[in-house]
């Protein structure tokens, strides 16, 4: 039986530990491994809301398309209305199955596409409309090969960039051998 006394005695342990507050964790986690098809059914959505603020050319739809980005980099679909949507409804209902793939590329992926609609973004802010919309229309393809393909540039990109030593390999072993023609 623990004692109020033992409860705070040092154990020796050799497994390293990494401490986080008790506030953090989770908070800023992202799922590993991931849907791909609920990742594909999130770039669907991304198409649909990336056409209309190319179409509209208003700084706010950007707005919601870089927000969008911004809470799926932080959390994956957990905070993202687009990932709710494809994890809870698109998924299970239309797809109806589930292939699992590494999340740090996802993540990588997520990143890069806050880059380039956040990039839209301030274009279309600082009145910049056409390359906003030419911006736009390049996120488009990316999130078009993804959804239709299943070609995540971001992905590849993420497995050029490991096996370079940009990221590390204790990142994602499972995925530094990515290339665009499958595994290496």
């Amino acid at each position: 039986m623990s004692t109020p006394d033992s409860l705070f005695t040092p154990v020796e342990t050799s497994v390293a530990v990494e401490a986080k507050p008790s506030w953090h964790r989770g908070i800023l986690d992202f799922p590993n491994p991931v849907n791909d098809y609920a990742a594909r059914s999130t770039a669907g959505l991304v198409i649909v809301l990336a056409a209309i603020a190319i179409v509209v050319n208003q700084p706010w739809l950007y707005g919601v398309l870089t927000l969008g980005f911004a809470l799926r980099v932080a959390g994956g679909p957990r905070y993202s209305p687009f990932g709710r949507l494809a994890v809870h409804v698109i998924v299970p209902r239309v797809w109806r199955k589930e292939k699992t793939v590494p999340g740090p590329p996802k993540r990588f992926a997520q990143a890069v596409g806050l880059a380039f609609s956040g990039t839209a973004f301030v274009l279309s802010l600082v009145g910049l409309g056409l390359a906003a919309q030419i911006v736009g229309g390049v996120l488009i393809v990316a999130a078009f090969l993804e959804f239709a393909l299943g070609l995540c540039l971001g992905c590849i990109a993420f497995g050029y960039l490991q096996r370079a030593g940009v990221i590390p390999d204790d990142v994602c072993e499972a995925c530094n051998d990515v290339t665009l023609f499958g595994r290496k």
